[in-house]
């Protein structure tokens, strides 16, 4: 049994070296291992927001099949008649428990918000909002209410983001249809600087915003409250590239839709502080209001986070302090 075994690995590695003779005729082996092992940071930056891309499409699949089986579904959780509703502590319970597990997240103000009543919550806007997602479940969850917020138009264009916005109340927004989701006692988000302050936006956090002052004219139409909105490291889990930026900038103007690639998903610390509300003033202008929220914000962001944003910084935060707790 020994030499017939012998024979077999000698045999084995005679052929795995006839291979690797055969390949190097053709390919540098030694060489394309090296590009390889360089690569591979890059390629992995860069595929890690896939992961955040599934988690969207398995919501969106997640959904349809609630849909489908939905009179299933109540027969046995017959304590809540609007399929909706448990459909979404379903999807919260999922990214709220993603958001735990893989960024730590936690959010400081929580007493900001209302348990009842309306409010409008302003926030600054990463390369990818993943962190607006991490707090409608969150509020989900813990205060049992529903966090409607304002996308992109753009948004309705993509498959499978129908069911979505429908389920979550996602809606482009108007000053009105806005104003009146206040009057009606929700909770309602909105980032003013929007897809261009995702994609423009660096590691340094400036406020994007454009001279838009929507928001401020639905909050004056709705006498709601604001709620400003950071969330810490937020850029350095997802990034925009930062070279072409001009041409970027043209064709963003031109077309209206994201058009710089998106790295990262790096599993930094990730904590949103909601500040104190600011409440209905009849004497602001829009502008006026504008000025004043802007000026709430950069203070959370000058407060929270470090300038410029390092990514290593916030994996040192991420799992240095989750030891510490330990």
């Amino acid at each position: 049994m020994n030499e017939n075994e012998n024979a077999t690995d000698i045999e084995s590695m005679t052929y795995t070296t006839t291979v690797i003779s055969y390949l190097g005729q053709y390919v540098d082996l030694d060489y394309s291992i090296w590009i390889w092992r360089i690569l591979t940071p890059l390629i992995i930056t860069f595929t890690l927001p896939l992961i955040f891309v599934f988690l969207i499409y398995f919501t969106s699949v997640f959904l349809y099949i609630y849909k489908l089986h939905r009179f299933v579904i109540y027969k046995a959780v017959s304590t809540d008649r609007n399929y909706w509703n448990v459909a979404r502590k379903c999807v919260a319970a999922v990214w709220d428990a993603h958001a735990v597990i893989y960024h730590g997240y936690e959010v400081t103000g929580m007493e900001n918000l209302p348990k009842d009543g309306p409010a409008l919550i302003v926030y600054y806007h990463g390369a990818i909002p993943i962190d607006m997602y991490y707090l409608v479940a969150k509020v989900c969850i813990e205060q049992d209410r529903l966090v409607h917020t304002v996308g992109d138009r753009f948004l309705s264009k993509l498959p499978g983001w129908g069911i979505i916005s429908q389920a979550m109340k996602v809606i482009p927004g108007t000053v009105q249809s806005c104003a009146t989701i206040l009057k009606e006692g929700n909770l309602l988000a909105i980032s003013p600087g929007g897809v261009f302050e995702a994609q423009f936006g660096n590691n340094y956090y400036e406020l994007l915003w454009r001279k838009r002052i929507g928001f401020a004219k639905v909050a004056i139409e709705a006498k709601a409250p604001i709620i400003p909105m950071f969330t810490e490291n937020l850029r350095e889990g997802f990034r925009s590239v930062g070279f072409l930026r001009r041409l970027f900038v043209k064709l963003y103007n031109a077309t209206r839709i994201p058009v710089i690639p998106v790295y990262g998903g790096f599993p930094v610390k990730f904590r949103t502080h909601l500040g104190t509300p600011i409440h209905h003033d009849p004497n602001l202008t829009p502008e006026e209001l504008q000025r004043k929220v802007a000026q709430a914000i950069e203070d959370l962001i000058n407060k929270h986070q470090r300038i410029p944003g390092s990514i290593l910084h916030g994996l040192v935060e991420r799992f240095i302090r989750k030891r510490k707790k330990i």
